[in-house]
């Protein structure tokens, strides 16, 4: 009897590191396999060694315009890992959003100016911000460089605002038990980045309307899933270290969340109530601008069209210089780093009156190094990802509907940059 329950207990624990089986839908991997492009159909074949991940979602309506998604996948599962790199800052404004909303202080929203004083080491203080109309910062400003251009540092001032032991405890409770993000994209140690800084809200004329104290996580996390990455890599010193880079305590969202999460803010009645994030009616008009905004059309910012053209964060329809046509926009946000590629979207053509969602992942890095910047995202990823939303796109055009989508809630106004403004364009951002 003990030596049954002694090899019970050895197969339970063996099994907790047993990786979970990735899923592959018949349907997706035929959709998949009609696209042309031989560059596409050499990358699907080697799907471990570019760990793809796949999740088309479609979308089909009632006779009331109600949608109901149904999710294709392609080599996706929780145990392979990928960098998320930007895509974090996703639920971080998301999350930035849903704590204003939740402190009710009378004068403090996403446009109130906010003041970051150093309270520990490794931390930056900040007073003002150059690309906001006003030169102040708001939790609004953070967002808008996030989405429009994928800003590193307004990620980091929502990971501030939020709080580690928020952030986390916020997407477990909603339903996210492998989530993890407990890094902001500057070289922090585990312990730098478990504390946060002590941050005012500034009324217009300056007077400090609420303090947000300085905040130190004491909650412990789960880094028993292994997450290795390439063969090589160069640390910091830029010294080469023969084996595999460790990114067991880093970032992870799998992609599975990703792609709930967005359908999360543009959908939220299709999401079970305590995976919605409390937003209110004027957040989620903000949200579906900036996740579809172009740079040319942003004044505040004024980001430099040349290097951050209209195309620059749409994987799936910009590729070689193209550019969407006028009746599609794609509400989305990417990543790229450590040689991972990763894009989340919805699209929606108002002209067709097609929709569906796309999320994907690759791993572009043929010599393995990770940190030696020489990542083929312009030969294979870019490439990639393009003719994947093609082929998903041409699918989902031309595919039976019963009922003809009304988009007309993503159908916005958007901003408009004037011709006249001479203001220096921004050219160097750390994203």
């Amino acid at each position: 009897m003990r030596i049954l329950i002694l090899l019970l207990s050895v197969f339970t624990f063996l099994g907790l590191f047993a990786p979970a089986q990735m899923r592959t839908d018949s349907f997706l991997k035929r959709v998949l396999e009609s696209g042309k492009d031989s560059l596409m159909q050499q990358v699907l074949r080697q799907k471990e060694k570019y760990r793809i991940q796949i999740i088309y979602t479609r979308i089909d309506r009632d006779a009331f315009n109600k949608p109901s998604f149904r999710n294709f996948y392609f080599n996706t599962g929780d145990s392979l890992y990928y960098y998320p790199a930007s895509t974090v800052k996703l639920p971080l404004a998301l999350l930035s959003l849903e704590k204003l909303n939740r402190m009710k202080v009378p004068g403090v929203n996403k446009y109130t100016t906010l003041q970051y004083d150093s309270s520990w080491s490794g931390q930056k203080a900040l007073y003002r911000d150059s690309t906001a109309q006003t030169g102040l910062p708001s939790i609004a400003q953070f967002i808008r460089k996030a989405f429009l251009i994928s800003d590193n540092d307004a990620y980091n001032r929502m990971y501030e605002f939020v709080g580690q032991q928020e952030i986390n405890r916020s997407l477990h409770a909603k339903g996210y038990r492998l989530m993890r993000i407990v890094r902001q994209f500057m070289r922090l140690s585990e312990e730098e980045n478990r504390h946060t800084n002590q941050i005012r809200f500034l009324s217009a004329s300056g007077k400090t309307i609420f303090t947000e104290l300085a905040a130190f996580n004491r909650d412990s996390f789960d880094f028993s899933r292994p997450a290795l990455l390439g063969k090589g890599y160069l640390n910091w010193k830029d010294s080469m270290v023969n084996e595999p880079m460790n990114f067991t305590r880093h970032n992870n969202i799998p992609l599975v969340d990703l792609q709930q999460i967005l359908q999360s803010v543009l959908f939220p009645l299709s999401v079970p109530e305590k995976q919605r994030f409390r937003l209110s009616r004027d957040d989620y008009a903000f949200l579906y601008r900036y996740l579809s905004q172009y740079p040319s059309e942003t004044p505040y910012p004024k980001y430099d069209t040349a290097l951050f053209n209209d195309s620059y964060a749409k994987f799936y329809f910009a590729y070689g210089g193209r550019r969407l046509p006028d009746y599609i926009r794609v509400f989305n946000k990417v990543g790229w780093a450590y040689g991972c590629l990763t894009d989340v979207s919805y699209v929606a053509d108002f002209r067709h009156q097609t929709e569906f969602m796309l999320t994907a992942t690759i791993y572009a890095n043929e010599d393995e190094i990770l940190n030696d910047d020489k990542y083929e995202f312009e030969t294979v990823g870019f490439p990639f990802f393009y003719q994947l939303g093609q082929t998903i796109y041409k699918y989902d055009l031309y595919r039976k509907r019963k009922y003809s989508p009304d988009l007309k809630a993503f159908k916005l106004t958007y901003e408009h940059r004037d011709a006249k403004d001479d203001r220096p364009s921004i050219k160097n951002v750390d994203n």
